[in-house]
């Protein structure tokens, strides 16, 4: 069940496009992980972008928490933003 969910999540997630190439953030590896916990009904996705000063990585990521929210079965995602120069912070304000 839970491979259900991660592949419903990251089809949910490749309508999510990178602003700057216009290429799903799915497809152009942005996505670096998905995790589901069934139990608890709870996604954890991580998103890495192509560049460590990207101005879109906020962006993106809220865009990926609000698509991945609409997957029918889970109750919370967490984005986790790794190898961007405001990671925590940009971590922090998506999952407020």
């Amino acid at each position: 069940m839970s491979e259900d969910l991660t592949n419903q999540v990251r089809e949910a997630l490749s309508v999510v496009l990178d602003p700057h190439m216009g290429i799903s953030i799915v497809e152009m590896g942005i996505v670096d992980g998905i995790e589901i916990n069934e139990k608890n009904k709870t996604a954890k996705i991580v998103i890495k972008p192509t560049n460590p000063g990207c101005m879109s990585a906020a962006n993106i990521a809220m865009q990926a928490r609000q698509a991945a929210e609409s997957v029918e079965g889970l109750e919370k995602v967490e984005i986790v933003v790794e190898g961007h120069m405001m990671a925590d912070a940009i971590s922090e304000m998506v999952n407020k």
